[in-house]
C-alpha cells in the first residue's frame, strides 16, 4: 500500500529528524531493491522508444544543434567510458549527454505527460538516467529500475505539490526525481541519494517565465538543465558533499519561501518498502506535437472537420467558445492574457501553448503535423488568422474538477466547444481525453509507439538503423553490462552537419 506522508515547514529549533524529511523518504524509496513488474518493464520500453522518436525528429532544430555542439566539447571523463548523444557516434561526459539529449527529447513538446496538482513530462527522467547508465556500463535491468524510480518520484510529487500556483517551473520536481532514479540505477545508499536529491532540488528551482508570454528556446533547455544538475548532484554526493537540510521543510527552504509558505501542508504518497514502483502506468504520451492539454482538442477538431466542414470557413462562424479546465484556460487559453497566443508571427514555442491557434488549424486541416502545423506561412494564412481570433476560452468548474480528480476513470483534459454560426445555428460537442489516452478512442500500445518512431525517423535514419534500434529497445531487459549504447540512434549520412553548429565559449 502507498503511504501518505505529511509534509510541512519546521522552524530550525524544531530540528526535524533526517528520517522524517521528505528528501530522506524519497531516498529510501529509491534505495529499495524491489523488483520491477512486467507491465512496468513493458511501459519503460515504450517510453524509451517514444523519447527516441521525438529526439530524432528534432535533430536539426536550433536548440538541439546548439546543445549538441556544447556537449561535444566535453569528452568522456575518467569515471567511465562516456555517454552517447542522439544522432551521432561520439561519446561525451554523462552530464553533457543528459543535457543534449534532454533538449532533443523536450524540444517538440511531443513525449509523455502527467498532470495533477502540478504538470510534468516524466520522460524527461530518461536522458540523465540513461546517460549515467551508458557511462558506467549498467545493464538493461539496472536502467529499467532507475527509470521506474524516476517516474515514481516525479509522479508522486506532481500529485501532491503544486508549483505553478507560485510561478515556479515544474522542473523543480524533475531534479529530485532524476537524482533518485540515478541513485537506484547505481545502487547508492540512502544517505548518498538523500544528499543528491537535496542538491538537485536546490539547483533546479526557477520561475515559470520560461512558459509565459513570448516563449523562448529555453523551454526545451529547462528540463535538460534539471537532468544535468541531477547527474552533477549525484557525483558530488558520491564524493561526500552534502546538501541544504531540510531542503523541503526548512524555515528558509523551498516550501517556506517558494511555495505555500510557513503554514504549508502537503500529503505526499510514496510506495512502502517492498512495494513495486508502478507510477509510470498513470502517465500518458502524446499523439500530437503540442502541449498536452491541446491533445484532446486536436482530436475533437479533427472530428468536427469531418462532420461540420462549414466551420472551417471564418465567413460562416460568429464565435468559437471553448469551455475547459482552469489550467487550459489560464495557461494555454485566452485566460493567459498573452497577446502572443493570437499572433501569426509568434514563435513555435508560443503557438504550441496556444489552444486558440491549435484548435483553429486542426479544425481547418482535419490533421496535425509536428512541422507543417507550426510553419510561419501556415500561421499567417489570412482565413486562419480570422477564424483564430474568433476562438476564446473560459473556465468551466466541472471540467476543472475532473482535471484535478485522482480517479483515473473521470480525470479529464478536454472540455466542451460551442461554435455559433452566423446563421444562428449552434454546434456543441465535447471530449474528455485524447484519443491516445489509456481511456481514449485509440489508446497507445507498443504498435503505436513503434509507428510513431518509424514516422518521425523516416528520412532521418537509415531503415536498417531503425530496425536495429527497435530490436535493441525490445530486448532492453536482456541487455548486458555495457550494451546500453545500443539505445542510441545514428542519423543517416548527411543529416547532421557538425561543422555548421554555432560557435560559443567552450
Amino acid at each position: 500500500m502507498v503511504k501518505e506522508h505529511h509534509v510541512r515547514v519546521y522552524k530550525s529549533e524544531e530540528n526535524l529528524p533526517r528520517e522524517d524529511q521528505l528528501a530522506f523518504k524519497i531516498a529510501k524509496v529509491a534505495a529499495d531493491p524491489v523488483a520491477v513488474s512486467d507491465e512496468v518493464t513493458d511501459m519503460v520500453i515504450n517510453r524509451v522508444i517514444d523519447n527516441a522518436s521525438v529526439a530524432i525528429a528534432s535533430l536539426n532544430r536550433a536548440p538541439i544543434v546548439a546543445a549538441r555542439a556544447q556537449a561535444l566539447t566535453h569528452g568522456p571523463t575518467t569515471g567511465g567510458k562516456g555517454s552517447k548523444v542522439f544522432g551521432i557516434e561520439e561519446r561525451v561526459a554523462p552530464e553533457w549527454a543528459a543535457w543534449a539529449n534532454g533538449v532533443a527529447v523536450r524540444e517538440l513538446d511531443y513525449h509523455d505527460t502527467f498532470l495533477a496538482a502540478e504538470y510534468s513530462h516524466p520522460g524527461d527522467n530518461i536522458p540523465p538516467i540513461l546517460a549515467v547508465a551508458q557511462h558506467v556500463g549498467s545493464t538493461g535491468q539496472d536502467l529499467i529500475r532507475g527509470i521506474a524510480t524516476g517516474y515514481e518520484i516525479q509522479v508522486n510529487l506532481v500529485k501532491a505539490i503544486c508549483l505553478h500556483k507560485h510561478k515556479i517551473d515544474h522542473v523543480a520536481h524533475l531534479g529530485p526525481s532524476a537524482a533518485a532514479g540515478i541513485g537506484t540505477l547505481l545502487g547508492l545508499d540512502v544517505e548518498t541519494i538523500f544528499q543528491s536529491i537535496g542538491q538537485a532540488l536546490h539547483t533546479t528551482t526557477a520561475t515559470r517565465q520560461s512558459r509565459k508570454g513570448e516563449i523562448s528556446t529555453w523551454k526545451a533547455h529547462a528540463p535538460a538543465f534539471a537532468g544535468k544538475m541531477a547527474v552533477e548532484s549525484a557525483d558530488r554526493a558520491m564524493r561526500g558533499q552534502t546538501s541544504p537540510v531540510p531542503i523541503y521543510e526548512g524555515e528558509d527552504g523551498v516550501i517556506a519561501w517558494m511555495l505555500d509558505g510557513p503554514d504549508a501542508s502537503y500529503t505526499v504518497p510514496l510506495p512502502t518498502p517492498g512495494e513495486t514502483k508502478r507510477a509510470i502506468m498513470d502517465t500518458y504520451t502524446k499523439e500530437h506535437s503540442a502541449e498536452y492539454q491541446a491533445q484532446a482538442w486536436i482530436d475533437l477538431a479533427r472530428k468536427l472537420h469531418g462532420e461540420h466542414p462549414e466551420v472551417t470557413d471564418p465567413a460562416n462562424v460568429e464565435s468559437v467558445l471553448i469551455k475547459t479546465s482552469h489550467h487550459t484556460h489560464y495557461v494555454i487559453g485566452s485566460g493567459a492574457n498573452d497577446p502572443q497566443k493570437y499572433s501569426p508571427t509568434a514563435s513555435r514555442e508560443t503557438l504550441d501553448h496556444s489552444i486558440p491557434y491549435i484548435f483553429t488549424v486542426a479544425l481547418q486541416d482535419g490533421a496535425w503535423h509536428h512541422v507543417d502545423s507550426y510553419a510561419p506561412e501556415r500561421a499567417a494564412r489570412p482565413d486562419t488568422v480570422e477564424l483564430w481570433h474568433k476562438v476564446t476560452t473560459v473556465e468551466d468548474p466541472e471540467w476543472t474538477r475532473r482535471y484535478h480528480s485522482l480517479d483515473i476513470a473521470e480525470k479529464a483534459f478536454g472540455g466542451t466547444v460551442v461554435i455559433t454560426l452566423k446563421d444562428g445555428a449552434v454546434i456543441t460537442d465535447e471530449i474528455a481525453v485524447a484519443d491516445a489516452h489509456p481511456l481514449g478512442a485509440r489508446p497507445f500500445a507498443r504498435e503505436q509507439y513503434v509507428n510513431k518512431f518509424r514516422t518521425l525517423a523516416a528520412g532521418l535514419v537509415a531503415e536498417e538503423e531503425i530496425e536495429r534500434f527497435l530490436a535493441a529497445a525490445a530486448r532492453l531487459p536482456e541487455l548486458a553490462a555495457g550494451e546500453l549504447d545500443q539505445l542510441n540512434i545514428k542519423a543517416a549520412d548527411g543529416v547532421i552537419d557538425l561543422a555548421a553548429a554555432p560557435k560559443g565559449l567552450f
